[in-house]
């Protein structure tokens, strides 16, 4: 029932927090340390890490039989739903006037992240991070050169000029 818990009630992250706190510090099923390297073993596998961390769980407990309900436990619901989701839709879709306010509320959303991100660098960017920013824009998704070698070129660029524009005194950029 617990995985179908956090399956279902899976929005925006913090699951491992509750995964931790339910497993380790509410019913024991783990110690902290067999949590903590299922934990590291759910990272380096491939999937979800809340899925891959379902599964160690499971399997810790109840051996496959556990693993298993694990997995069915967390995706089941969010399967469900996205059904539900996808059946509402395509009944609200031959509504007139449907697609365009499901277009509105599509670029309403683009707009109030673009605004986030907008006053977040007004905020929080210097003139050098901002050059560098645009540098990627401008090598990535203009002229199609491939992210590795722009990174292996500017991420150590970027940590020199932090590190030659700090302040000695306090240690913080002469930027701020």
């Amino acid at each position: 029932m617990l995985f179908f818990q956090i399956g279902v009630m899976s929005f925006g992250g913090g699951l491992l927090g509750w995964l931790y706190r339910e497993v380790v510090e509410r019913r024991a099923w783990l110690r902290d340390m067999d949590f903590l390297g299922g934990l590291t073993l759910a990272q380096v596998m491939p999937g979800i890490n809340v899925t891959n961390l379902g599964i160690y769980v499971g399997s810790r407990l109840r051996g496959a039989p556990g693993a298993m309900a694990a997995v069915v436990g967390i995706l089941s619901g969010p399967f469900v739903i996205c059904i539900g989701m996808a059946m509402v839709y395509a009944q609200i879709q031959q509504i007139t006037g449907a697609t365009e306010f499901m277009q509105g509320v599509a670029a309403a959303a683009v707009g109030l992240f673009l605004s986030v991100g907008i006053k977040s660098i007004r905020k929080n960017i210097r003139s050098w991070q901002f050059v560098i920013l645009i540098a990627i824009v401008v090598l990535v998704g203009i002229m199609q050169v491939p992210m590795v070698p722009v990174v292996l070129v500017l991420a150590p660029l970027s940590v020199a000029i932090a590190w030659f524009t700090r302040d000695q005194k306090t240690g913080k950029s002469s930027d701020e």
